[in-house]
């Protein structure tokens, strides 16, 4: 009986350690976190990578890139070289910080998380500052259906439970751009599985 006993403690103990380490990667972005200044634009060469931008997207694993910077992003997000001219700081912007490994609570190019990449983006992009948190972003936005998402807007979601956890700008055409835990700043697919099935809101930050 004692060891029957010993061996569920021991269970439960490592269940509670897996949900603990899981609801602090999943809900990173959510937390409330103190920092050391504002957010600020580091500058250094783009991590190594490929020639084009970073994508999970399902519908993006067969492109191959060779022409131009803006060509390229044109090429993944499906549409025009003078769509993405428009908004060259923007992706100027998140060309600069693709492949950024995520880290929580990092302000720089040793890594960042979810909402730090977009308030640093935001302020230096829009010249808009946005609350700290994920949650906080999400409480602050003009709520938005998915055909009303334009270039710019907030998207977020939930992998940790009901709360707001993530949070990622749109771009174009289902598209838009955050930091993955895994794979650091990446561009991915809002309507691919699973990033649709933990999509929580969306909207255009208040003035």
């Amino acid at each position: 009986m004692v060891t029957r006993n010993f061996f569920k403690s021991q269970s439960s103990l490592q269940y509670l350690v897996v949900l603990l380490c899981a609801s602090l990667v999943l809900g990173a972005c959510g937390a409330r976190k103190k920092t050391a200044g504002s957010y600020r634009l580091e500058s250094g060469k783009r991590p190594a990578g490929g020639k084009g931008p970073a994508s999970d997207a399902s519908n993006s694993r067969s492109i191959s890139y060779s022409g131009k910077k803006f060509d390229n992003y044109a090429q993944l997000l499906g549409v025009s070289n003078r769509e993405i001219s428009k908004s060259s700081d923007l992706y100027l912007f998140i060309d600069h910080w693709m492949g950024t490994p995520h880290r929580t609570g990092g302000f720089d190019r040793k890594g960042m998380d979810c909402s730090a990449f977009v308030g640093l983006l935001y302020r230096e992009v829009f010249r808009q500052d946005l609350p700290r948190t994920s949650r906080d972003m999400a409480d602050n936005v003009k709520r938005k259906y998915e055909n009303q998402l334009r270039e710019g807007d907030l998207v977020f979601f939930s992998f940790g439970g009901r709360d707001v956890d993530h949070v990622g700008v749109y771009l174009h055409n289902g598209k838009f751009v955050h930091v993955s835990t895994k794979r650091g700043v990446i561009i991915s697919d809002l309507k691919d599985t699973w990033y649709y099935r933990y999509f929580k809101r969306a909207g255009s930050p208040k003035a």
